[in-house]
Order: C-alpha cells, then sequence, then structure tokens
C-alpha cells in the first residue's frame, strides 16, 4: 500500500495545543450530532408504532424524575470540571501527594 503524501499540518491558533483541543472538540461535537440523530430516529420510530406519544417525548421530566437523577447528574457536572478547577490528580504525582491547584500554588 502506498504512502499518502500530506501537506503541513493546518494551524489556527498560536499553540498548537489549542488546535488539538480544538480538533479533540470537532470530534466530539460529531459524536454529539450522530447520536441527536439516532434518538430523533428512535424517537420517531416511538411515535410512528404508537408506543409513545410525541408529546410525552418532548415533555419535561416530572419532579420525581428530576430528584432521582440529580445525584447522578451532581457527579457528572463534578467530574467534567475537575480539570477546570485544577482538582485533578496528575497520574505523575506520588500516591498521597497534593493534586488540587491550590495545595500545589
Amino acid at each position: 500500500m502506498a504512502k499518502v503524501e500530506r501537506g503541513p499540518e493546518q494551524s489556527f491558533f498560536a499553540d498548537p495545543a489549542l488546535d488539538r483541543a480544538m480538533g479533540v472538540i470537532m470530534a466530539l461535537a460529531t459524536e454529539v450530532y450522530v447520536l441527536r440523530d439516532r434518538l430523533r430516529a428512535l424517537e420517531d420510530e416511538l411515535a410512528a408504532r404508537g408506543l409513545v406519544p410525541k408529546e410525552a417525548l418532548d415533555a419535561e421530566p416530572a419532579s420525581a424524575a428530576l430528584a432521582a437523577s440529580a445525584p447522578d447528574r451532581a457527579a457528572f457536572v463534578a467530574h467534567l470540571l475537575e480539570p477546570l478547577l485544577g482538582e485533578a490528580a496528575s497520574k505523575s504525582l506520588p500516591t498521597g501527594a497534593p493534586h488540587a491547584r491550590s495545595e500545589l500554588d
């Protein structure tokens, strides 16, 4: 198989790390769209078969359902924000070493 010649990598930001981060963001956005499209197809099929009324799919969750999912949602948000808050542990730090940004400064 012949090797494909590629030109220089495109650069949009002065910092190459930002270009790589943008690539990750675009890949994730693509996956989100695929999931949205598949979910729409499933919802359309459920409604077409009369299994779930379209109005039920578009309705806000009941307060009991929101309350039941609150701990999972809070854990997800906390995990998502760890790197931004400087609380993610570095894999290079020894066990027991401080890992929060405030502990390192």
